[in-house]
């Protein structure tokens, strides 16, 4: 199946259910007081009018003139979702949600509503349940290239990547665009081609509409990483600046640039754009990275103060388990509550067989001392033969400490030719470790 997707779409080639969710009836004042906040503006985040700013005013004001109608309210759940991706404020998500309850509330069982539930449900990582409304929607509606969108997204997270292939291909079949060829780049990368994985996101993003800012610096960003898992540092930059001249302070940009400063040996220009990022947007990786930095540079209390900031976050968002494995991950990479990150991956893995998961497991596994079992997670990790740096880097370092120099030694030196800036402080052992053997 993934053979036929990666063919399918060549040079030349533009390329009986529905989720019951019935809320609870609820008083006029109360119904009332709900249906106010949503109406509530946006704060704005920059100088820069965007698309979803139109959509969200747009949405408000339908439903001002028609409260008792679900359109309303599934073009503003919509319209809070995509303003939540431009500005990285995943509060947002929760206004989508209470916008949805009102969708659910004057039509219990709209489509536009549960669809939107499916994407919504993706953002709060229930991936299960996502694909599991996704399917009845689909149910309803087979051609819904929309829904095909979430499939695509929860299969993958699950680790069900022969059906996330198969769902992406009938998506690209019923429609090939921007939201089409970024899956496909995606699997590409996930199943080791990266020349393909690079075609594809270049299409996406020279198809993506010049009216969704976001979607263009998505496309960009995510085009530099492929680009730099290519040895094409430079070309990577570019795309990076081309994402924040397209939208500007955006949050995974500014986090991309601190990286190819860092790649660039240029330290402190790096360590301003990770500042820059994790003003707009706290998320745990940018945290860490400037944490890291600091260490590098020896700036041992201002690391500290990074790390302490990432257990913030982590407590912050404990309840919807966002950072779970994040922070498990953190842990094991600074040798810090071993234990209780080995208990977050291990529930992790029970509910997902995704290779990102099987690493986790593989690495913690390894900083407990228990090397025959990260060897076997490790080998699942691999199973599709991604070639993501830091995957090979702990599999080398698994390798090492079963004894197997030789296998050790071809992955340390794999992930370190595909991007010798692989991780701010990792990469270094990786070097001193090639130097003992």
């Amino acid at each position: 199946m993934l053979k036929r997707l990666l063919l399918i779409i060549v040079p030349g080639v533009i390329l009986g259910l529905v989720f019951a969710w019935i809320v609870s009836a609820v008083s006029e004042s109360t119904t009332h007081s709900a249906s106010s906040e949503l109406l509530e503006p946006v704060t704005a985040t920059s100088d820069q009018f965007t698309l979803a700013d139109n959509n969200i005013r747009a949405a408000q004001a339908a439903i001002e003139e028609k409260p008792n109608n679900a359109k309303g309210y599934n073009l503003l759940a919509n319209a809070f979702m995509q303003k939540a991706r431009e500005t990285g404020d995943f509060s947002l998500n929760l206004r989508a949600e209470q916008s949805l309850k009102e969708s659910f509330r004057v039509a219990p069982d709209n489509y536009d509503a549960t669809k939107h539930q499916a994407a919504l449900l993706l953002n709060f990582h229930k991936f299960p349940e996502a694909l599991q409304t996704a399917q009845k929607a689909l149910a309803v509606s087979p051609k819904d290239f929309t829904v095909y969108d979430v499939m695509v997204d929860a299969l993958v997270e699950l680790g069900d990547y022969d059906r996330a292939v198969e769902s992406a291909q009938k998506r690209v079949d019923i429609r090939p665009d921007t939201a089409a060829y970024s899956r496909i780049s995606y699997l590409r990368s996930l199943h080791g081609d990266t020349k393909g994985s690079i075609e594809m996101m270049r299409m996406a993003a020279e198809s993506a509409s010049p009216a969704n800012p976001e979607g263009i610096a998505w496309c960009r960003v995510h085009l530099g990483d492929e680009l730099m898992n290519d040895g094409r540092l430079q070309e990577a930059e570019r795309e990076y600046d081309f994402a924040l001249f397209t939208l500007p302070d955006y949050h995974l940009a500014l986090a991309a640039k601190g990286r190819a400063r860092f790649a660039s040996g240029d330290t402190e220009n790096a360590i301003s754009f990770y500042k820059r990022a994790a003003d707009r947007v706290p998320l745990p990786e940018y945290v860490t990275a400037l944490g890291d930095l600091y260490t590098k540079l020896g700036r041992t209390n201002e690391a500290k103060q990074q790390y302490a900031q990432v257990e913030f976050i982590e407590k912050a968002g404990a309840s919807s388990g966002t950072y779970s494995l994040q922070i498990a991950m953190f842990w094991a990479d600074h040798d810090i509550r071993l234990d209780e990150a080995l208990a977050i991956a291990q529930r992790e893995r029970a509910g997902r067989n995704d290779i990102y998961t099987a690493d986790t497991l593989a690495w913690i596994l390894y900083k407990n001392g228990r090397f025959q079992e990260a060897k076997a997670a490790i080998d699942e990790a691999l199973r599709l033969g991604t070639l993501d740096p830091r995957l090979l880097y702990h599999a080398g370092m698994i390798s090492l400490s079963l004894g197997d120099k030789k296998a050790g030694s071809n992955y340390l030196k794999k992930a370190l030719t595909i991007n010798p800036s692989f991780d701010i402080l990792h990469a270094d052992i990786a070097r001193e470790k090639l130097k003992a053997i």
